[in-house]
């Protein structure tokens, strides 16, 4: 699953990537540790132009009482052994949580990195994994749905994660699933309403392995209440070295170094 993920960019820097507008009315918190809950940007299909805020945990409308769907397997019922060369059906189409958003409530979620553990260990082992070369925000496919409340009739939207089979870098986590990470040139297809389903479920596959990486974070990130930038620091190396260009020399990172992280210096988590 993907429980935990990060984005402190700024509201300009979100709204040159993915081409929306952030509302006068919409307030964005940088956040080191958005847990299931808490409210997080989203850009739905019904307003491609615009971030919203939703709950991450989604509650389908037909529910009596909340729940919190945290992630959407792609492969819904299928794939139990979670497989990761699993290509068949993408039973997330018939899933009663998921099939009516996944036709037509669908949303970009903006993340700048997501933390996940071992499938045993969870986050008492946990990693920071992002994508190479400063990649940054991307986007988790997401779907959404609102739901009243039936005691105070607040109407609550809400959004998960779409989670695929792992990639290499989540097999070498030791996690059995991916979240679904959409390439920059497939994000406004996801949010068409005009896609067939069967072209939308094909974006639904691992982000490339060999453009992502992880470093292990203390298990701090657990507390949902935590979120500062120490959450990311690293405690141990890169699950795999990286060359990085830089004023034209080139500099090979083969462990994370004295005052490194994030390819950024300490006092610039993140890029930001």
């Amino acid at each position: 699953m993907c429980g935990r993920y990060i984005l402190i960019q700024k509201a300009e820097v979100i709204e040159k990537r993915f081409g929306v507008k952030v509302p006068d009315t919409v307030h964005l918190v940088p956040s080191y540790n958005i847990a299931p809950g808490k409210l997080a940007p989203v850009i739905t299909n019904d307003r491609p132009y615009e971030i919203q805020l939703f709950r991450f945990g989604l509650t389908p409308s037909w529910m009596t009482k909340p729940g919190l769907f945290v992630n959407a397997r792609a492969e819904g019922d299928h794939n139990s052994d979670n497989n990761p060369n699993y290509t068949g059906a993408k039973g997330i189409i018939t899933k009663p949580a998921f099939r009516k958003p996944i036709r037509s409530q669908r949303c970009l979620i903006p993340a700048d990195a997501f933390i996940e553990g071992p499938e045993k260990e969870k986050l008492s082992k946990p990693f920071l994994v992002y994508l190479r070369d400063k990649v940054r925000p991307f986007a988790f496919a997401g779907i959404w749905d609102s739901w009243k409340n039936p005691e105070t009739e607040e109407l609550i939207h809400s959004f998960a994660i779409i989670t695929t089979v792992a990639n290499e870098v989540m097999q070498k986590i030791q996690h059995h699933r991916s979240p679904v990470i959409l390439h920059e040139s497939d994000e406004r297809k996801w949010l068409s309403n005009s896609i067939p389903l069967a072209d939308l479920t094909r974006l639904l596959h691992p982000y490339p392995g060999d453009l992502m990486n992880a470093y292990p974070i203390a298990p701090t990130i657990k507390n949902p209440l935590a979120d500062d930038p120490g959450l990311i620091h690293p405690v141990g190396e890169r699950l795999m070295s990286e060359t990085i260009i830089r004023n034209s020399h080139e500099a090979r990172i083969t462990g994370m170094g004295s005052n490194k992280h994030f390819g950024f210096d300490d006092s610039n988590p993140l890029g930001k």
